[in-house]
C-alpha cells in the first residue's frame, strides 16, 4: 500500500494545497523566471548574483561513469566567480543524481571551451565551481551527506534545494524552497570604510560615494555613469538602476537597492537607486574604481 502525504497551510488567509511540477521542463522554467531562486547564502552564492548562462546544454560523453553524452539543464554562475551546474529531478533526490552531477563537473574544459567568456575579464584565470541538485524533495542519507560540507575528489562543494509549489483555492501560486549547503568558502566581512569623514559599511560606502560623484557633476546623465561605473563592478545586477525597476525587485523579490526617498540619486535624465548588494569579493573593484576617479577611501580601523 503506498501511503499518500498531502501538505496543507495558509497564507494570508488561504489555504494552500500542493501544486508540484509535472515536467522537469517546468520547474527548468520556473527557475529560469526566479533565477534568485537559485541562492545559497547571503554573501557569494546570494540569490542577487545568480545569473543563468544557459538552459539544456549538451556535453559530448558527459556521462562518463556510463560513457554516453550528457545534459546539463541549467548553466549559472555565481558573483562572477563561481560557475554552477545545475542538476533538476522531479521527485526525490538521491545519490544516483549526485552521481550524474559529479560527472558533468569533469567536463569543465568542455563547458570552458563552449563558453570562454562566461566569467568577466576581472574575474580569476582559474573559475571556481560549484555543483547545485534541485528537487522537490531529498533523500535523508544524501540531505546529511551535502549539509555536512560535501565536496567531489576535486575539491568542487555540492548543494542542494528542494522546491514545493502550492496553489490556493483562489488561484494563486505560493513556491517554497529549502537549502541545504555547508560552504568553506563564504566568509562574512564586516570591514568598515572611511570617506569623507564617515565611517561606512560596503553598501553605505558605496551609496556614499556615487551622491557625492553625482553632486560633484550635476549633468551627470544614466548612459555616462553607467560608463564611469561599469555594471560589472557590482556583478551581474549592475551598480545601481532605475528607481521604478528597483521597486519592481523589492516587490518581486526582496529589497536589493536603496529605495528610501533620501537615498535615490537624481541624475540629469534619470532616478537611480544604488544597489546595496556588496560583499568581500566585488567591493574591492567598485573602491579601486572611484579611486581612479579622485575618491580617497580609506579602511577604518573602529
Amino acid at each position: 500500500m503506498t501511503t499518500r502525504v498531502l501538505r496543507h497551510f495558509t497564507a494570508n488567509e488561504e489555504q494552500l494545497e500542493n501544486f508540484p511540477f509535472k515536467r522537469e521542463l517546468s520547474m527548468e522554467a520556473y527557475l529560469v523566471e526566479n533565477q534568485g531562486v537559485l541562492g545559497l547564502d547571503d554573501d557569494i552564492f546570494s540569490g542577487s548574483d545568480v545569473e543563468i548562462i544557459q538552459e539544456e546544454l549538451t556535453l559530448k560523453q558527459g556521462r562518463s561513469s556510463k560513457e554516453t553524452d550528457g545534459r546539463i539543464d541549467v548553466l549559472i554562475t555565481y558573483s562572477q566567480e563561481y560557475i554552477g551546474i545545475v542538476e533538476l529531478k522531479l521527485g526525490e533526490l538521491e545519490n544516483v543524481h549526485l552521481k550524474q552531477l559529479e560527472d558533468y563537473l569533469l567536463q569543465k574544459e568542455q563547458i570552458l571551451n563552449q563558453y570562454p567568456d562566461i566569467l568577466s575579464s576581472d574575474s580569476t584565470s582559474e573559475p571556481k565551481w560549484i555543483g547545485v541538485l534541485v528537487g522537490d524533495s531529498i533523500n535523508s542519507e544524501l540531505a546529511d551527506k551535502i549539509s555536512n560540507g560535501y565536496v567531489t575528489q576535486a575539491g568542487v562543494p555540492i548543494a542542494a534545494l528542494t522546491i514545493q509549489r502550492f496553489r490556493s483555492t483562489k488561484g494563486n501560486v505560493y513556491v517554497t524552497t529549502d537549502t541545504y549547503f555547508k560552504s568553506s568558502q563564504s566568509v562574512k566581512d564586516n570591514s568598515k570604510y572611511k570617506f569623507e569623514g564617515k565611517i561606512l559599511g560596503k553598501g553605505r560606502l558605496v551609496l556614499e560615494v556615487m551622491k557625492q560623484h553625482v553632486e560633484n557633476n550635476p549633468d551627470m546623465t544614466f548612459s555616462e555613469l553607467e560608463k564611469q561605473f561599469p555594471r560589472r563592478l557590482q556583478g551581474s545586477k549592475g551598480v545601481f538602476c532605475m528607481d521604478d525597476e528597483a521597486n519592481e525587485i523589492y516587490t518581486r523579490d526582496r529589497r536589493r537597492h536603496f529605495i528610501k526617498p533620501d537615498e535615490l540619486i537624481t541624475l540629469a535624465n534619470a532616478t537611480i537607486a544604488v544597489s546595496s548588494q556588496w560583499g568581500i569579493k566585488n567591493i574591492g573593484k567598485f573602491i579601486k574604481r572611484a579611486e581612479e576617479l579622485g575618491y580617497k577611501i580609506f579602511l577604518s580601523n573602529n
